[in-house]
């Protein structure tokens, strides 16, 4: 994929990133719930790669609070900027460059961005003084977003493989893995 294809797959997964947690608050904040947000980053990592997934994960929590106001800049920016940064790097280099299977790579990317958010929040609590504490935050993190998890789960292998196919970027792996 070109450098420009690339930059427009951002672009939009930006723009859906900061439009579709919209749609979700209008119906009563339950953006925390179905987590609207991570679906198109972690979808971007799988698209454009690492650097484009981590560009995305950054950005877009970023746009949308200072455009939105959601999600709070204290304390929760800092710790959504960490956990979808990982997640649009990670899934771009398990999926792109160490050829995972797709929801192997969807996996391990929200395993390494909630721990990277629990670090966040660790360190929140150490420099801060922040009252939440990392491990009660994930939890409750977690069993509000189940929801959103389970449609993680159920439609990002989905909706990348069939934008693969519709433009053509479908990851080529050979007889040997390479």
């Amino acid at each position: 994929m070109n450098s420009t294809r690339k930059l427009i797959y951002g672009a939009m997964f930006i723009a859906l990133g900061v439009t579709l947690p919209l749609a979700f608050h209008f119906f009563g904040g339950a953006g925390s719930v179905f987590l609207p947000m991570h679906i198109p980053v972690l979808m971007a990592g799988m698209m454009i790669g690492v650097k484009g997934g981590l560009a995305v994960g950054l950005l877009t929590p970023v746009i949308s609070s200072f455009a939105t106001g959601m999600p709070p800049v204290m304390p929760f920016l800092p710790i959504i900027t960490a956990e979808l940064g990982v997640y649009g790097a990670v899934a771009g280099y398990l999926y792109r460059q160490c050829k995972l299977p797709l929801l192997w790579s969807l996996i391990g990317a929200m395993l390494a961005g909630r721990l990277a958010a629990m670090l966040v929040v660790a360190g929140m609590v150490t420099v801060l003084s922040v009252t939440l504490q990392p491990l009660t935050y994930m939890i409750a993190a977690v069993s509000t977003g189940l929801p959103g998890i389970i449609i993680q789960l159920l439609f990002v292998p989905l909706l990348v493989k069939r934008l693969e196919t519709a433009s053509g970027t479908c990851r080529q792996v050979n007889v040997h893995g390479e």
